[in-house]
């Protein structure tokens, strides 16, 4: 009897591990059969282009595509912006955040400003930051006017910065506003009772509190981020940078280039992505276990 039953659990498990291998692919397997042979249907490689097609360009990242550089380095150029408008998003969101969702008076003053702007849609400002900052890098920024510091940072133009800033910016504060107003009461009062300052309360109690919540606006923020980054790289003054690839290879309808660099924004987002649920689930298991 205990053999069966050690049997049927081995089974079991096999089962398990396999649904858990196999239910994941189905969906991509089936998608990939379609794309494939709608692509043998439709016989153009302008409208869709053949699953091999792409992959010629996924395979060789190092390879110059359209005299702009290699996808490789052209994405290189758009994790460096997504990075300086998402950081810049993070570091004034966490604080700002931080001090809404504690002091009452904060919010009073603050809130109806902050969601006055929260509906506009980071596309919606394209017009108003082009007239604010026009082709200006941050280049002119540092002042740099030549040399190899010249040619990175003129890339990275301050209009696309403050439309990746402005897609990141909004999910990290609301997260930080909820995350602190979520901390138990008793958990401040037992630090007052203590003699701890307001200070001391917001760096030893409700920030590890909300940590939690705070990666997640963190992880939401950084996909819009990456949502913002194509739009952003088809501003006037782009010369680089994935969007760039995707908008330029639309024009002289190098579909293929298109879709891989598609593919290229999911698998660094998806990257990304991932590295905030490990976190999430390696530092704040507690928060799962006391949900």
């Amino acid at each position: 009897m205990e053999e069966v039953l050690s049997k049927a659990r081995s089974d079991q498990k096999i089962y398990i591990n396999l649904k858990g291998f196999v239910y994941p692919i189905i969906i991509p397997i089936i998608f990939l059969f379609v794309w494939q042979v709608s692509s043998v249907k439709i016989d153009n490689k302008i409208i869709l282009p053949s699953i091999i097609q792409v992959l010629d360009v996924l395979t060789n990242p190092t390879k110059d595509l359209l005299s702009m550089g290699s996808l490789i380095s052209n994405v290189f150029i758009s994790i460096i912006r997504v990075s300086i408008g998402y950081i810049l998003a993070a570091l004034i969101a966490i604080p700002l955040g931080v001090i809404i969702g504690y002091s009452k008076k904060a919010e009073e003053l603050s809130m109806t400003f902050l969601n006055s702007f929260r509906p506009i849609a980071p596309l919606a400002w394209v017009p108003l930051v082009l007239a604010w900052f026009g082709t200006s890098s941050m280049a002119s920024f540092f002042g740099f006017d030549s040399g190899v510091l010249y040619i990175f940072f003129s890339n990275i133009k301050n209009a696309m910065i403050f439309i990746i800033f402005i897609g990141a910016f909004y999910p990290i504060l609301t997260n930080s506003i909820y995350g602190v107003k979520s901390v138990r009461k008793i958990l401040i009062d037992s630090s007052l009772t203590l003699g701890a300052n307001k200070l001391e309360i917001i760096l030893k109690v409700l920030l590890p509190a909300a940590m939690p919540s705070i990666v997640t606006g963190l992880r939401v923020g950084l996909g819009i981020a990456w949502m913002c980054l194509v739009s952003a790289e088809m501003l006037p003054g782009s010369i680089a940078g994935i969007g760039y690839l995707i908008n330029h290879a639309y024009t002289i309808a190098r579909t293929d280039v298109v879709i891989s660099g598609m593919i290229a924004i999911s698998i660094v987002g998806g990257i990304f992505n991932y590295m905030f649920i490990i976190i999430e689930k390696k530092f704040f298991k507690w928060e799962s276990l006391s949900n």
